[in-house]
């Protein structure tokens, strides 16, 4: 990230590679940190030589994946992207991988280039799991440095097979916040993902292009790329953003695509907040009528939605809504083993559905152990926890299910008192 690059920052301590199991999903895996601060734990689990040998056995396969990735079968290379990737989201491997990182770079090289469609996708989100692992430093920055040009190429290409051109302009975005390290080569990547999304603009008449679904996701995924690199973006590039793209980025809330009208209103509540950190006074000239179509969205009651995308999308534009009209975020609270982060702010809500995407149900596992995600999220160094308040936080399965049961049932009382049954009526 070119603001608050760290050329030390790596994805996870130096140490052995320790797995995610669902069995400690009640303290959101702190096997990994603990064991930096006590052995003896690993003799209560079998003792040190069976770990060893666990470890042994866990790389042996990682090997065996990383090989496959030039098999001649198309089915073995994807069952082998499969599981880097899932190692990769669930587990902190940074010494196994830097050892391995250029033979990794060239098979995902040449996956994207020859592969077709799924492998395609699979070695993408494999490039940005990389770079997750590696850090933002030089060796991310070589794994890159390599990729960049073909992400670039398979976007431009509209003769590339669409699931890859999606996949890619998620990734390209989060490896660029990752890995790159001049801020103009960040300005130029952006530049490749308006050229996408400014085509699901509405005409001038109010009139939506005739877009495809897929072509739609893609147009989606770059908008969403694009908003996350206004994150880094330096003051100077925020005022000629906020000059030549707020005020074409509301025809976006005409698509027909309700992801696309979320991401878009997502991308203008993020944009109001970056104007209005550098210019609390901030002004936007068409403000009324945005607010307007904005409330709208918040109370759509269209017969012509599904129901289900109506409800998704009015949850959203009522946040969206707050942030345009009052500078208001809905604060959400993130647990991980025993801490805490918030998400406050617009800024922290796109970064942190970024890296969410791709490390999926191992985030909290991240945000524990993985240095880099610390640092970008400004955690601090990891913690360190021993083995006995790992055992005192432990609750078995059946406790897990009974306080979820209780929780959901208090969830729903709550709910039930406030919502108002004949708000769907006459939408059938």
């Amino acid at each position: 990230m070119p603001r608050t690059k760290k050329k030390n920052s790596r994805g996870g301590q130096h140490g052995n590679v320790h797995p995610f199991s669902d069995e400690d999903a009640s303290i959101e895996t702190l096997s990994h940190c603990s064991s930096f601060s006590d052995t003896a734990s690993a003799a209560d689990e079998g003792g040190e030589a069976s770990e060893d040998t666990a470890q042994e056995d866990f790389q042996y396969k990682l090997k065996g994946f990383i090989d496959s990735t030039v098999d001649k079968s198309a089915k073995t290379r994807q069952g082998a992207l499969d599981g880097l990737k899932t190692a990769m989201a669930t587990r902190i491997l940074y010494e196994f991988i830097s050892e391995r990182r250029m033979t990794i770079t060239d098979s995902i090289e040449r996956c994207l280039k020859k592969g077709k469609g799924e492998e395609q996708r699979a070695a993408a989100s494999l490039a940005c799991l990389l770079c997750i692992q590696l850090g933002s430093g030089i060796e991310s920055e070589e794994v890159f440095k390599t990729l960049k040009p073909i992400f670039k190429n398979i976007l431009a290409d509209g003769s590339a097979n669409i699931q890859a051109r999606q996949a890619v302009a998620t990734s390209l975005g989060l490896c660029t916040l990752v890995a790159e390290d001049d801020i103009l080569d960040v300005h130029a990547t952006m530049e490749c993902f308006e050229n996408l999304f400014t085509r699901s603009y509405a005409r001038m008449d109010g009139t939506c292009p005739l877009i495809n679904p897929q072509m739609s996701q893609l147009h989606t995924n770059a908008l969403l790329s694009w908003a996350l690199l206004l994150t880094i973006c330096t003051a100077n590039q925020l005022k000629d953003i906020l000059r030549t793209h707020l005020p074409k980025l509301p025809r976006l809330l005409e698509s027909d695509d309700v992801n696309m009208r979320i991401a878009a209103g997502e991308t203008i509540a993020l944009l109001f907040e970056l104007a209005r950190d550098m210019d609390s006074e901030f002004q936007f000239d068409d403000w009324e009528q945005l607010c307007d179509k904005l409330n709208a969205l918040a109370t759509d009651c269209n017969k012509h939605r599904a129901k289900t995308d109506k409800r998704k999308q009015r949850s959203v534009f009522r946040d969206v809504f707050k942030a345009v009209e009052e500078g208001d975020f809905q604060s959400e609270t993130i647990r991980f083993g025993t801490e805490r982060m918030a998400i406050d702010s617009w800024v922290r809500k796109r970064t942190y559905d970024a890296f969410r995407e791709f490390v999926g149900s191992g985030m909290n596992y991240h945000l524990q152990a993985n240095e880099f995600i610390r640092d970008v999220f400004e955690l601090g160094p990891p913690m360190l926890v021993d083995s006995a308040t790992m055992k005192a936080m432990k609750i078995s399965r059946f406790e897990r299910h009974l306080h979820n049961s209780a929780a959901f049932k208090a969830r729903t009382k709550a709910r039930s008192k406030f919502r108002d049954k004949r708000v769907d009526v006459g939408e059938f």
